[in-house]
């Protein structure tokens, strides 16, 4: 069986709710760019492996595609 907590249980920490939503927005930017970096990056490898590309059409492809998503995800 389950013992009472050794907290006050009653009467919650004060809590810091603006450390909270830099907190969220840090996390919700490091991953709308994860996300980002990671299609650029498989489209970058479908035209240079399955297309005629070559590597830099893949490079330039990534480049292209972070370009247009860093104007469109402001």
């Amino acid at each position: 069986m389950a013992t009472q907590p050794s907290y006050d249980t009653d009467n919650p920490a004060d809590m810091d709710y603006a450390e909270h939503h830099r907190t969220y927005a840090l996390f919700l930017s490091l991953f709308k760019w994860g996300t980002i970096i990671v299609v650029a990056l498989l489209i970058a490898m479908a035209v240079s492996l399955v297309g005629s590309g070559g590597i830099l059409g893949g490079v330039g492809s990534f480049l292209i595609v972070l370009a247009i998503a860093y104007f469109l995800a402001k």
